[in-house]
């Protein structure tokens, strides 16, 4: 049995989309993390399956599963890359459309630039919801990591994040920490690392370790939680130009109450056929090149 896929990515945060609506994915941990393998496999950041919604009120149902094979509540680059990939098909068009994701509803527009718009809801800073072991929800935390006293804002956009401010997100430093701090016990379920360094109040520059996968040329949630962290504390304005490693996003939030809006591209990559019977050792997939459908626009710490 094959099964077929698209390749695609938001800023070098990359996806392998299955349609499972015409066809028959056995979403286990051992398949996804067998086809994430970037060696043996397809290879991704984070799989992505399409489904019937379930009821009239969203166009289209979503599942997000990190390389590992565990699964995951949201993710924002992730999200645009499945609106374009139903705008492409012809099952949405430019007008705003909902999407049921695992954390909840979405609402998605895909602009005529090839652009994506999300409005991925309030942030959440309560402790519980995040889920982040506190007794008390406040703008900062200090958090024993790696053998150092960290300073943190925890938020939820679906997904859990710990922000560190810090002033380079690249310094070998938070190589290390990243990964300690996505596991540290006082996260629950694990946690999303963000290290962001503000440039100025409408432009950070971000790196982020992801729970499940990683580090990854950008993180969509990971940027609009670093806005809301720094914006929550007056450190930065309502909108603010977020750079990753793979490219920027444009984030919107005005602040406790409102809703945050993210803007960022979505790019097919090309389509392939997962040979589900080959056995380990044995090619795994076959590609063919597909056409380029959208295009890309033009990111304090330890104590």
């Amino acid at each position: 049995m094959s099964l077929r896929f698209t390749k695609m990515h938001g800023l070098g945060n990359d996806f392998v989309v299955i349609d499972t609506s015409v066809q028959v994915f056995t979403d286990t941990s051992e398949r996804i993390a067998e086809m994430g393998d970037r060696h043996r496999g397809i290879g991704f950041d984070q799989l992505l399956t399409i489904t019937a919604s379930p009821t009239p009120e969203w166009a289209y149902a979503y599942g997000i599963w990190n390389a590992d094979g565990s699964p995951a509540q949201q993710c924002g680059n992730g999200v645009r890359c499945v609106a374009a990939w139903l705008q492409r098909a012809g099952r949405i068009s430019t007008d705003p459309v909902l999407l049921q994701s695992p954390s909840g509803t979405v609402e998605v527009r895909c602009l005529d630039d090839g652009q994506v718009t999300v409005n991925m809801g309030e942030p959440l800073f309560t402790p519980a919801r995040i889920p982040f072991t506190a007794p008390d929800e406040a703008d900062r935390y200090n958090l024993d990591v790696a053998d150092g006293l960290l300073e943190i804002g925890v938020v939820s956009l679906g997904n859990p994040h710990a922000i560190v401010e810090v002033e380079d997100p690249e310094a070998s430093e938070w190589q290390r920490v990243g990964p300690a701090l996505s596991q540290h016990p006082a996260f629950p379920d694990g946690v999303n690392a963000g290290f962001v360094y503000i440039e100025d109040p409408t432009h950070l520059q971000l790196r982020v370790h992801e729970r499940g996968a990683g580090w990854t040329q950008a993180c969509g949630t990971g940027a609009a939680a670093a806005v809301a962290v720094l914006r929550r504390r007056g450190s930065i304005d309502a909108q603010v130009t977020v750079q990753q490693p793979g490219g920027e996003l444009l984030i919107e939030w005005s602040g406790p109450g409102a809703k945050l809006w993210m803007t960022g591209p979505a790019q097919f990559v090309y389509e392939g056929e997962w040979l589900a019977e080959a056995q380990p050792g044995q090619p795994s997939q076959q590609s063919s090149a597909a056409p380029d459908k959208t295009s890309v626009i033009s990111g304090k710490g330890r104590r």
